[in-house]
């Protein structure tokens, strides 16, 4: 009889009893299987959506003879990140663990290579996006598998009403459900107009310039709208160049028309900013309108998610996936890949969507047309762009094509958003670039 034992948010920090790990016979597809399977998933912030997980989970065990044991480890506080540290330091812990963004590449020689189970994957659900494989993936060896649950797209979420009274834009027009976009008009130099319109208006738009994901995700995307890296990908430092200098003055520009405190925000503070009434648009995933939802109906039948606004280099938003790995220190690994590859099938990508109220978003291209993005709401058809379900944008992460461990640094010290602040606080261009050159010089050398 298959024993799930489900362990809800466990966690020991910063040490190495983290997660114990299970000693198990080799896993064997077939009747008799058995054997033990420790696994630790992101804990969702959506009520409801570990659950899909869960059942997800104790199907394949049951069928396969496998006894699974589940923790669920929030992110908040990093206990995710400090449970990666301390299992890769104990070379002990779970066989199949959640990596964010950046991790699959800072523990690459500690993962199982995931091809075998890739390939077939990519065959069956076609390619995944660029900014998947750029983290995913590492010397033609997949490092992990991108997960449903947690991934998603921080695009643009606006305040039908007040685009229409404030900058005459009718943003579901420009976006119809069930329809490809119409959003050749939506530029950069439009998205300023715009920003300017809502601001005199009393209703401001919500961009975030802080030190935390949502501003650097932010700043990221409008970065490679205007083609500005910093460094490139065989590792040289490129940032003084015109279109660095271009994406500044641009946001220099911008934020004389976003609330004075952007430099302070974190996380909480552009979700705060659009469920209380006062702003106009965020970049976010469909978690504000979820809160929204709950919180202030009234709030949440004026929302809609679309795409970001398209600048010299192309329209580019912000995508985060999370990925699920093996350690090659797991005892069952074959029985990792078994359960992985169950987890990324089409109908459990979709369960798990569901159970998210559309957050998630499965990374490979035959899966961004679910119904239930079509069919949530208030109102109905809100999120149908979320997904990006027509390629209508590039999904990007900030600080790419840097090499990997230069560019997490770049992402954790949020050099984008602090650059930007400086310079629209009056520090003269070459000065600013100056210091950003010193930074990264400094991650260069580490």
């Amino acid at each position: 009889m298959v024993s799930m034992k489900v362990n809800r948010r466990r966690f020991v920090a910063g040490t190495a009893a983290a997660s114990a790990a299970l000693v198990a016979a080799p896993f064997v597809r077939s009747a008799n299987a058995a054997g033990k399977l420790s696994v630790g998933f992101w804990d969702h912030w959506v009520p409801g959506a570990n659950k899909a997980t869960e059942a997800l989970v104790k199907e394949w065990a049951e069928k396969n003879k496998v006894e699974v044991s589940m923790d669920f480890i929030t992110s908040q506080g990093n206990k995710l990140l400090l449970t990666t540290a301390a299992e890769s330091q104990a070379k002990s812990g779970h066989d199949v663990l959640a990596f964010s963004t950046w991790l699959p590449a800072r523990y690459a020689d500690q993962l199982v290579p995931m091809n075998d189970v890739m390939e077939p994957l990519i065959k069956e659900n076609g390619k995944v996006n660029d900014t998947v494989e750029y983290l995913g993936k590492l010397n033609g060896k997949w490092l992990a598998v991108p997960a449903t649950a947690g991934s998603q797209i921080k695009g643009p979420c606006s305040r039908i009403d007040l685009l229409k009274k404030h900058a005459g834009i009718d943003i579901q027009a420009m976006y119809p459900a069930g329809q490809a976009p119409k959003a050749d008009a939506w530029n950069l130099d439009n998205f300023v107009k715009a920003a300017e319109a809502c601001q005199k208006g009393g209703n401001p738009f919500g961009i975030g310039l802080g030190q935390t994901s949502d501003s650097v995700d932010s700043a990221g995307a409008l970065f490679h709208a205007f083609g500005a890296q910093l460094v490139n990908a065989k590792g040289d430092i490129v940032v003084k160049n015109d279109q660095v200098r271009q994406v500044l003055d641009y946001y220099k520009k911008l934020m004389q028309f976003l609330p004075p405190d952007v430099p302070s925000w974190d996380d909480a503070s552009n979700n705060k900013f659009l469920v209380s009434g006062q702003g106009t648009l965020i970049m976010n995933p469909p978690s504000a309108w979820a809160v929204a939802k709950r919180d202030a109906p009234q709030i949440a039948e004026q929302l809609w998610t679309h795409g970001f606004p398209v600048g010299p280099k192309g329209r580019y938003a912000p995508f985060l996936p999370f990925f699920w790995g093996v350690w090659n220190f797991s005892k069952n690994q074959s029985a990792a890949k078994s359960l992985i590859t169950h987890l990324s099938q089409a109908s459990s990508a979709e369960k798990m969507t569901n159970a998210s109220q559309g957050y998630d978003i499965p990374s490979f291209e035959k899966l961004t047309t679910f119904k239930v993005w079509a069919e949530e709401s208030p109102p109905k058809g809100t999120l149908y762009h979320y997904p990006n379900p027509h390629n209508h944008q590039t999904l990007s992460i900030a600080a790419a094509p840097a090499p990997h461990k230069i560019a997490e640094q770049i992402y954790t010290q949020a050099i984008q958003t602090q650059m930007v602040v400086r310079y629209a606080k009056g520090e003269a261009m070459d000065k600013t670039l100056d210091w950003a050159a010193k930074e990264l010089e400094g991650f260069s050398r580490n």
